[in-house]
């Protein structure tokens, strides 16, 4: 058996597996980014109408780090708001 032809269809299929990869990324920070213009967009439209949201409440997040369960409060965080690891890590440190 000719092992230099199963190498290359290996490399091959690898090169293709990673530029699929990276099409999947480029895909998703372009809709990143359109959905952070969207939120500038309707938060602009909210400011000159005068409308503010109401802060949500976190009773359980706050319960969860009175005892000391600091990761489990950020999971709920997340889960709630679905915000991303950092910034809900950031929002659970400043309560």
């Amino acid at each position: 058996m000719d092992y230099g032809w199963l190498l290359l269809a290996l490399v091959v299929l690898l090169l293709a597996v990673r530029l699929g990869f990276t099409a999947t990324d480029a895909r998703a920070d372009r809709l990143d980014r359109r959905l952070a213009r969207i939120e500038e967009k309707l938060d602009a439209l909210m400011a000159h109408q005068g409308i503010e949201l109401p802060e949500p409440e976190f009773d359980d997040v706050r319960a969860l780090l009175d005892e000391g369960k600091k990761i489990q409060a950020i999971k709920v965080y997340r889960e709630r708001t679905g915000a991303g690891l950092r910034e809900a890590k950031e929002a659970v440190e400043r309560m």
